[in-house]
């Protein structure tokens, strides 16, 4: 009988001693819960930014400008955070379609805040669109220009995305506008507006286009962006953007280190949701962006199957000028031809 309590009691003391180290070596099960709390708080977060309000408001035209080849100007200003956004609206002359005209939310790259004006720069840009029966809308993103607000920029903050989205809303409600056939156009810092843009609202931009976008990973943007072309933005919005990136590096790491935050906050990592047909140009001798940026989305996104296309330019600069600015934007009128117009 000894000899079997003995048995007994080594047993247990076996199982005890085993519970006890397996509890102590064992993850902590609000692990998960520490490194996710952040990135569902952040409001660069793709998911915060879905759970988003993004209301708008009625267009209110500020000043009536110089008439185009066949459309009026304004300047119009909307709400977006309870800022008010200045830009640049154009509307057709010609008879109104029995649902309204086509739109174009026309996403401009970086420019200096301070010297930003809505009616200067994309001249050329605008007035091709805009004489091809498009409503034409150039959000002037808020701090730039006379727009309210401070320009945190649109990388490490959500201000401009959310800036074009109030304006997606706002135009949605303008009298002219089919709020059915809406689509985007974006140049370098304003193709990265896009972006994110259309993995946060999936549904109401029905086509893209962007030119020699900001269209890459975190990880990208980090370590393998390296301009050619020398450039110094103000200590002002120096002082800004380098805030923004170093306090999320500070609190939450690199892409490196963390890349369950960085990947949270990345449009790239979402592309898998994205219902909108995407058309891509860029440079091949862009010394500000890298054409390598709009290669791998592209090569993504076929990889997922999403409607995507992609056009590289021999000789073209950042901005795919002369003569390659002629084949790109008729490339890009057609593709919002089929998508907006029905082909027509």
């Amino acid at each position: 009988m000894n000899k079997y309590k003995y048995y007994i009691l080594l047993i247990l003391i076996i199982f005890f001693t085993g519970f006890i180290f397996l509890n102590r070596t064992a993850p902590k099960t609000n692990k998960k819960e520490v490194v996710s709390e952040p990135v569902n708080d952040n409001p660069l977060s793709i998911e915060v930014m879905r759970k988003g309000n993004y209301p708008g408001s009625d267009l209110t035209i500020e000043e009536t400008l110089a008439p185009g080849f066949n459309y009026n100007q304004y300047i119009a200003s909307y709400q977006s955070d309870g800022l008010k956004i200045y830009g640049l609206l154009t509307v057709p002359i010609d008879e109104k379609p029995e649902k309204g005209w086509p739109v174009i939310i026309f996403n401009h790259g970086y420019i200096p805040p301070t010297e930003y004006r809505t009616t200067e720069r994309y001249v050329a840009y605008v007035d091709s669109f805009a004489r091809n029966s498009y409503i034409i809308f150039k959000p002037d993103y808020r701090g730039n220009g006379s727009s309210e607000g401070h320009p945190e920029g649109a990388y490490y903050s959500p201000a401009y995305a959310v800036d074009v989205l109030n304006a997606l809303a706002a135009l949605k409600k303008f009298k002219d506008a089919d709020p059915n056939n809406i689509g985007m156009w974006g140049h370098s810092m304003g193709g990265n507006i896009i972006l994110r843009d259309i993995v946060v609202n999936t549904k109401d931009v029905k086509a893209a286009v962007i030119w020699g976008g900001v269209v890459a990973s975190y990880e990208d943007l980090m370590n393998n962006w390296q301009h050619r072309v020398s450039y110094q933005p103000s200590q002002r919005e120096l002082a800004y953007r380098n805030n923004y990136r170093q306090q999320l590096i500070t609190q939450y790491g690199t892409p490196e280190s963390n890349p369950t935050f960085w990947n949270a906050l990345d449009p790239t990592f979402y592309l898998s949701d994205i219902n909108t047909p995407i058309q891509l140009h860029s440079g091949e001798n862009d010394e500000e962006v890298p054409p390598s940026f709009s290669e791998d989305l592209y090569s993504k996104l076929n990889d997922l199957g999403r409607t995507v296309e992609y056009y590289s330019y021999p000789g073209g600069d950042h901005n795919i000028s002369s003569p390659n600015f002629e084949v790109a934007m008729q490339r890009s009128l057609e593709f919002f031809s089929k998508y907006l117009k029905g082909g027509k």
